[in-house]
């Protein structure tokens, strides 16, 4: 193109006309992994420090790991930016239960059992196993642009922390916080091994509550004896009938259980009564602990198998009878159904029982059933010998710190979640029945006694020390403690074991680093490892392990479905990136999904994440095509220092939101600001007529703040923000100038009146082009626009905005009402588009009609919130201030269209 004695520019167009997310990708996680980008080492710098939730070592990515981690990664980001150092650690967990039983599946592949290979032989395999496979998660978190510093991936079975590990139960034991006992456990039938209450996942299920008659051992009828069961008695002639929705348990039974107050059996007290199937006496026993109006008032006590039935059967000293393989099969002591699996059993004792007279009735019930959290397995309580620490002294510090504020929880409704937990806590039980994990350091001398040491040679010189001991013993005849601990145990530690913090407490990293900054984590894990990771802090370090606690809610399908593989609605997060990119994906699961609340996930949004790197893109390619003449004047200075000011309110409301962990009302206020004000307005107030020049003054100042918008965007979208910074456009960038590092930009002045008045030139236009589109005018034909200007408001000097914005071929104010134009209201401002047609009086007096009932209906509600004497008196003088304008405005405008429906004799 020719302009003729002008110097002009010509950017060239050197990126593709749309945006490649897989090749982009690449190539720039690439360059940060090779310029140590992610690597953090003390320094004289403020430390920034998250330690990433561990994920299982079996685990892949799921939808769930995408929302954390993005979280994650937007906050490294911005703390990098910010100039601090910025250090994410991960690794991944060993997942006992999990682990041990993908180690089971394989070998079963191999034709081979767990039974029939030694302990060093499982876990030869199981390490292969997690060479082969732990890692794919970690892999498969930098697609997703995890800035992790890879270097210290950490394992919490690697040699230093298992040491922690030991270290800490021999500490704690030697407090005596940590003891053997046989306890009532949850037992997870699948994993063969005890859980804690925390790892046992409450679901209502559908049963049946079933009627099972027992017969009474020299029954007297009395005169209750006489009313039928159709009257609810169970009392029959003979027999009692109790309800159940465990009939497979009645080989366990031990005693019958009746409230002393209930008057129904007061003539069975000091009775026997048979089991049936087997025929085996037990008690009628008395406890208030009976509940009389609940089934037929009578209970079947099974101290074996049921918590409170322990509880109950200690109190009475009865007997206990173990029905029940460690696989949750029946054993010898069932007597009958031998070998058989419990719900197998249940069916077969139910058709035994109606066989034989003793099913009265089978009713529907609901109630809640215990499963296991790793396997799915129904729980079984279980009495076993097993290994507990103490809660009570670790909770109170741990308790105190989240109530005092110094750990903070977001959202803030999860305290008192968290206090009634604490406050209720309960012993926990750190010993699990399987191979795969930390073996307890216990040893066990020939006679029973135990020591706990780290080392053979340390249990065997304290257990010559034992002064209860005197049988000769030699060091081979220690046997240590098959079982290892809870995954918990080493999981609860992470924050001081990832910096070497029990290996050399005093080392550079862990005083550099520790206390760590923010742990985003999802609800579920709150007591299991949040609260847990507290109480750890205060006992090892004598201080908090972190400061903030940010809980992201439960990614759900559109349905509120949680997401979950046998419903089949958990779209694999590889696949959502490969379609719509990583930034897309990251955005989309941002833009819903407010700390604390459950995230209604549909593809649509990483839709919506992809169109808005889309417009970023495309808005780049426009100012980069532009051509630059500087000898033009600038007649944008309105424009570039409304979008300056606009810049920096939009700037003060991310930090707002970010101070707050309001994550993604920070992403949605650079979204708007981006794609709206950048975008939609501001580039379309300066972009030259087609194929004309831009002045350099205006282009200079939209570079400076397309630069400024990658900064603000690269947390949430990396990998477009990196790519495009590093265009010809910003001039030659050195191999460390990456917008990964830059420096976010700082606020500056904010010229409110100017943000106030251009919002009135913004409706201005929308209401010129709603004209365009209802009167099918072509958007390139200009029209006129007069302004009867009754706010002292001056329009004349956003004169280049309007004609640019609304293509205006001139402005001119007026002071009387145009009659036959087209006429619409800002504020209180009176605007005209005349047009070559006559005005049709009926659907001007409805459009005026319209208008003056929304404004009338506005003041209502306006003036019943200032004659609210409570508003009144608690609102901020600002508040009541925006209300009084309001009100002014809606009356000034109320006058005005009055005149005009007037002036048409409406």
């Amino acid at each position: 193109m020719n302009h003729k004695g002008k110097t002009l520019t010509l950017h060239l167009m050197s990126i593709p006309k749309t945006y490649l997310p897989k090749e982009t990708e690449e190539k720039w996680y690439s360059y940060w992994l090779k310029h140590d980008f992610f690597k953090s080492v003390p320094d004289e710098r403020e430390p920034y420090t998250i330690v990433i939730p561990p994920p299982n070592v079996t685990g892949v990515l799921h939808m769930g790991h995408m929302l954390n981690n993005t979280i994650q990664d937007v906050l490294i980001r911005r703390a990098r930016m910010k100039g601090k150092n910025a250090c994410w650690v991960p690794g991944t967990d060993h997942a006992s239960i999990a682990t041990e039983a993908k180690v089971v599946a394989m070998l079963k592949e191999k034709g081979i059992t767990k039974k029939d290979i030694s302990r060093p032989e499982f876990m030869a395999y199981a390490w292969e196993w997690r060479k082969k496979y732990g890692g794919i998660i970690l892999e498969q978190l930098k697609k997703l642009g995890a800035s992790c510093d890879w270097d210290r991936t950490r394992f919490t079975m690697e040699d230093d922390l298992s040491d922690a590990v030991f270290d800490t139960f021999i500490h704690l034991h030697k407090k005596g916080l940590i003891y053997r006992g046989i306890r009532m456990v949850n037992w997870d039938p699948v994993g063969k091994t005890g859980v804690s209450d925390e790892e046992v996942i409450r679901k209502e299920v559908n049963q049946k509550l079933y009627y099972i008659r027992y017969n009474v051992v020299n029954s007297e009828l009395s005169e209750m004896s006489e009313i039928s069961t159709a009257h609810h008695s169970p009392l029959t002639t003979h027999f009692l009938a109790i309800a159940t929705t465990r009939p497979e348990t009645i080989m366990a039974d031990t005693a019958i259980c009746i409230n002393p107050n209930d008057a129904r059996y007061f003539n069975l007290h000091g009775k026997k009564a048979i089991i049936p199937l087997i025929n085996r006496e037990i008690p009628i026993i008395l406890d208030e602990y009976v509940s009389m109006d609940f089934g037929t008032g009578c209970l079947k006590v099974t101290p074996a198998h049921d918590l409170n039935d322990y509880e109950l059967g200690l109190k009475h000293n009865l007997p206990i009878i173990d029905i029940l393989n460690d696989d949750g099969t029946l054993n010898e002591n069932a007597k009958i159904l031998i070998g058989e699996d419990r719900f197998v059993a249940r069916k077969k004792v139910v058709v035994l029982l109606e066989t034989d007279g003793y099913l009265e009735k089978v009713e529907d019930y609901k109630s809640q059933i215990g499963f296991s959290e790793r396997t799915d397995a129904v729980i079984e309580p279980k009495l076993s010998m097993q290994w507990f620490c103490k809660m009570d002294e670790l909770a109170k510090p741990a308790l105190d710190s989240v109530l005092k504020g110094d750990i903070k929880l977001i959202p803030e409704k999860y305290i008192n979640t968290y206090r009634h937990w604490m406050e209720n806590i309960r012993d926990w039980c750190i010993s699990r029945q399987l191979w795969w994990g930390q073996q307890i350091p216990a040893w066990y001398l020939p006679d029973g006694q135990y020591v706990v040491a780290k080392t053979r040679e340390d249990a065997f010189e304290q257990a010559n020390q034992l002064t209860t001991h005197h049988s000769p013993f030699t060091i081979e005849d220690l046997v240590q403690e098959e079982d290892v601990l809870d995954t918990w145990f080493s999981s609860w530690l992470w924050p001081i074991s990832v910096f070497d913090g029990f290996k050399d407490p005093n080392n550079p990293d862990i005083n550099y680093y520790y206390p760590t900054n923010d742990l985003v984590t999802a609800p579920e894990i709150l007591f299991l490892w949040v609260a847990r990771m507290i109480m750890a802090g205060h006992e090892f370090r004598g201080e908090i392990p972190f400061k903030n606690v940010y809980l992201t809610g439960i990614v759900r399908d559109k349905l509120g479905r949680k997401m979950s593989k046998s419903l089949g609605n958990s779209p694999n997060p590889l696949d959502l990136i490969d379609k719509f990119g990583a930034d897309g994906v990251r955005v989309g699961m941002l833009l819903c999904s407010p700390a604390g609340n459950d995230l209604m996930f549909d593809e649509s949004y990483c839709e919506q994440g992809r169109n808005f790197a889309n417009k970023v893109w495309n808005a780049f390619r426009l100012v980069k095509g532009w051509e630059v003449d500087k000898s033009l004047k600038n007649n944008n200075r309105v424009a570039v220092e409304w979008f300056g000011s606009r810049f920096s309110e939009g700037l003060n409301q991310i930090e707002e939101n970010f101070a707050q962990y309001r994550i993604s009302e920070a992403l949605m206020a650079t979204y708007k600001l981006v794609w709206d004000d950048f975008c939609a307005w501001y580039l379309e107030m300066i972009k030259p007529a087609y194929q004309q020049p831009i002045d350099s003054e205006t282009y200079d100042c939209t570079i400076g703040f397309f630069e400024n918008v990658l900064k603000i965007l690269h947390p949430f979208m990396p990998f477009i923000s990196e790519d495009l910074w590093h265009d010809d456009l910003f001039g030659e960038r050195a191999e460390y100038d990456c917008c990964i590092v830059a420096q976010l930009p700082t606020n500056g002045q904010i010229n409110a009146q100017l943000l106030a008045e251009v919002e009135l030139v913004k409706q201005i236009v929308t209401q010129i082009r709603n004209i365009r589109n209802s009167k099918q005018i072509a958007p390139k034909e200009k029209l006129a626009l007069s302004v009867k200007e009754n706010s002292g408001t001056s329009y004349m000097k956003y004169q280049p905005m309007i004609t640019t914005l609304g293509n205006i071929g001139a402005i001119d104010v007026v002071q009387d009402k145009i009659a036959g134009a087209n006429s619409f209201m800002v504020s209180t401002d009176e605007f005209y588009v005349p047009l070559n047609e006559s005005l049709d009086p009926i659907a001007e007096c409805s459009r005026l009609q319209k208008e003056k009932e929304y404004l009338a209906g506005f003041l209502r509600s306006v003036n019943l919130k200032l004659g609210n004497e409570r508003f009144m008196a608690n609102a901020k003088p600002a508040i009541i201030e925006i209300e009084l304008k309001k009100k002014a405005d809606a009356e000034a405008k109320l006058k005005i269209l009055e005149e005009n429906l007037s002036t048409l004799a409406c």
